[in-house]
């Protein structure tokens, strides 16, 4: 998939990490070459953006399954495939396989299991992987309870210049919990693990990458008490970033009312004041990521009781929408989400790509931000459509994207 002649998206939008301005964006041999209000030239191809937002294509770490079509619809260019795969990429081959299975319209970044078999016990050939296209290394759903082996990786991540994405639940005290510790818990009668959890993992976590001189990733933290953490270890110096799904600043436990399994979630959802706490935490740049956490679940897996259904959301159709609604509220401007949605993952995988900028790769989105939908479960082109946002209304929809400069038809 190879673009063929230079062209100039304009009239639009244009945004960038310094803010947003209006002018043009001229693409050629897949790559952003200009940018500015005279970043086009005759002969090029035109691209009207009709006063749309241009942004770039968003680079979605942390996902669980590859929907190309549902990625496409929510503007995303390229997403981070975790290890919990059937089997686990913890083969060298796997791994590879993994990273040209989105080509040419998509492209799939291998994070390298942390374990074989994701056992928590035995660190996999990682340097292996990362030669075979693995861009990070994750202990996948699960927290690894031996800190012995945790340090290992850490410091062998460290020598590879790899990020280490890891799972923050104490899982001695999550256990099989299918909730939080609290009134809405005890209410509905549901197995549930203390908040504390997650804190207790995040400063092990911190306290090892900090020995290590490693970079750390925790892919969700959902409580106060681990945000203080991950703003502590910042506030030191320490290569520590933090990202967050929608589902947990949208969403809090009260969401389990009805026993609605779709809102059965890995970490589980959170008090109120937790929510406020992810909210004021994606404002003041302690989160550092938003990701969709990309894992559709069939009927087979989420028409059970509570306890039992399987945790993980289809996330890739709304985490754009929801995104911008920590805009319409004011917590964040539409830069800073990008930085949240793009620029901040493709540093973290080390891909040139994630923001719009000359020479890097020409992965883009024109979208009105304004658009009105409905988030429908039966219509999600995903695999499966079990989404706890199942007809909310929403806004912010892409009415164009570009890979590596050619158009993918949505």
């Amino acid at each position: 998939m190879k673009q063929l002649r230079p062209f100039t998206i304009k009239n639009g939008l244009v945004v960038t990490p310094s803010g947003i301005a209006e002018g043009a964006v001229r693409c050629e041999d897949g790559a952003i070459s200009a940018v500015g209000q005279s970043a086009w030239y005759d002969g090029d191809e035109v691209v009207d953006a009709r006063g749309k937002l241009i942004a770039p294509g968003l680079v979605d770490l942390g996902v669980f399954a590859i929907d190309k079509p549902a990625f496409h619809f929510g503007g995303i260019t390229r997403a981070a495939l975790m290890p919990d795969q059937s089997p686990p990429l913890d083969h060298p081959a796997r791994v590879r396989f993994a990273a040209q299975s989105g080509k040419p319209d998509f492209w799939v970044h291998p994070i390298a299991a942390a374990t074989a078999g994701l056992d928590g016990t035995h660190l996999a050939e990682v340097a292996l992987m990362q030669d075979a296209g693995a861009r990070a290394i994750a202990t996948g759903r699960k927290w690894i309870g031996d800190s012995g082996v945790m340090l290992r990786l850490l410091q062998y991540a460290a020598m590879l210049d790899l990020v280490v994405v890891t799972h923050a639940e104490d899982a001695g005290l999550a256990g099989n919990a299918a909730a939080t510790a609290g009134e809405m818990a005890t209410r509905l009668g549901l197995p549930s693990a203390p908040k504390e959890a997650e804190a207790l993992a995040i400063a092990r976590d911190i306290a090892l990458a900090e020995a290590s001189g490693a970079r750390l990733h925790l892919r969700q933290v959902t409580t106060r008490g681990g945000l203080e953490l991950v703003r502590s270890a910042k506030a030191r110096g320490l290569s520590v970033t933090a990202g967050v799904t929608p589902a947990h600043f949208m969403l809090s436990d009260l969401a389990l009312g009805d026993y609605r399994t779709f809102a059965r979630l890995s970490p589980p959802l959170r008090s109120e004041e937790d929510r406020q706490a992810v909210i004021e935490a994606v404002g003041d740049g302690t989160i550092d990521v938003i990701s969709s956490g990309h894992d559709p679940r069939g009927p087979e897996d989420k028409r059970l009781p509570f306890a039992d259904a399987a945790p993980g959301m289809a996330g890739a159709e709304t985490l754009l929408a929801m995104t911008l609604t920590l805009v319409r509220d004011e917590v964040i401007d539409l830069a800073r989400a990008f930085d949240l949605l793009s620029r901040n993952p493709a540093r973290l995988l080390g891909v040139n790509a994630g923001e719009i900028a000359p020479g890097k790769e020409a992965d883009l989105a024109i979208i009105d931000p304004e658009a009105p939908w409905i988030v429908d479960s039966a219509k999600m082109t995903a695999q499966a459509g079990n989404t706890p946002f199942d007809r909310q209304p929403v806004q912010g929809r892409v009415t164009k994207l570009f890979k590596g400069g050619t158009q993918i038809d949505l």
